[in-house]
């Protein structure tokens, strides 16, 4: 097939007619790459390995993002005239308390039976097992203590730190990828991800190839964090609503990619645990808004 479309385009193909064949075929070239790479690529969760030192793939992700999220809150706390030792200080703090915080949920409320038949699982984070939603509340406990601690603003942080929170999500995710955890629906596409026999779900285990749910998710994390980076920088909202966009932002996207996770999650009329979580997330936040921007127009 190659050979006869560099045939027509060194050959009687027109200039115009050349540039679109020699397109058409270096795409198909990539689609075909890219599939058998996606279709046959296992990935590995253990990075490195020396001895009794294990580097994996899970924890190299997770430290990645909290570094990368670092670096651009004290890019930004210096723009916006925030003392970069209160990011410092922060940091240790916000890691740990998020870290409990979504271990708690993830034991607690989303897989309490596992747990509960294998205790010895609870403390092996570097497996996954981290949910999102108890990071924020775990982190946003730890911010208020910290900031009535300090006396400083709570909402300035807030809205520093909720910008550089979907950065870090983004470049996590992909650990999920090695551990081979976050992946959606059976699919025959080029994008399909291969997983393993023994982390597909017994009903799908005939089923080779699925979604890469935490690419969707990485991607769309990324998006947000530009939107709220470009706004933050412009000093185009008021304070508070930069964590506001935030939890609807990234509400919405996990609402969403719950439709695509096949993951084992409590559910309840149709919807995830995530998802319930999403929705409620958003009424208080839209209702919190309505709220203050009513009690604004009465005293106005």
């Amino acid at each position: 097939m190659y050979r006869d479309i560099s045939i027509h385009i060194y050959g009687e193909a027109q200039p115009l007619e050349r540039e679109f064949l020699f397109l058409y075929a270096f795409s198909d070239i990539v689609y075909h790459k890219s599939m058998n790479f996606l279709h046959t690529f296992e990935p590995q969760p253990v990075w490195l390995s020396l001895g009794p030192l294990t580097i994996r793939w899970y924890g190299l992700f997770v430290v990645v993002g909290i570094l990368a999220a670092l670096g651009v809150a004290l890019f930004l706390a210096r723009r916006r005239q925030i003392n970069p030792d209160h990011i410092y200080d922060l940091a240790v703090g916000l890691v740990l308390s998020g870290i409990l915080g979504a271990r708690l949920y993830e034991v607690l409320l989303i897989n309490p039976g596992y747990y509960g038949r294998n205790p010895a699982a609870i403390i092996k984070i570097w497996q996954g097992g981290l949910a999102i939603h108890g990071a924020i509340v775990g982190g946003l406990i730890f911010l208020a203590w910290f900031c009535r601690r300090k006396k400083i603003s709570f909402w300035q942080l807030a809205d520093l730190l909720a910008v550089v929170l979907p950065l870090g999500q983004a470049i996590g995710r992909w650990g999920n990828y090695f551990n081979q955890e976050l992946f959606g629906w059976p699919t025959d596409s080029f994008i399909g991800i291969y997983i393993s026999s023994a982390n597909r779900p017994w009903e799908f285990k005939a089923e080779k190839y699925f979604h890469p749910a935490f690419l969707y998710e990485s991607l769309l994390n990324l998006a947000l964090f530009l939107i709220l980076f470009f706004l933050y920088r412009a000093k185009r909202i008021r304070d508070g609503w930069t964590v506001a966009l935030y939890l609807v932002g990234y509400s919405i996207i996990r609402f969403l990619m719950e439709f695509v996770r096949i993951d084992e999650t409590p559910a309840w009329w149709g919807l995830r645990l995530p998802q319930w979580v999403s929705l409620l997330i958003v009424l208080i936040v839209g209702g919190s808004l309505f709220f203050i921007k009513t009690k604004r127009q009465k005293f106005n």
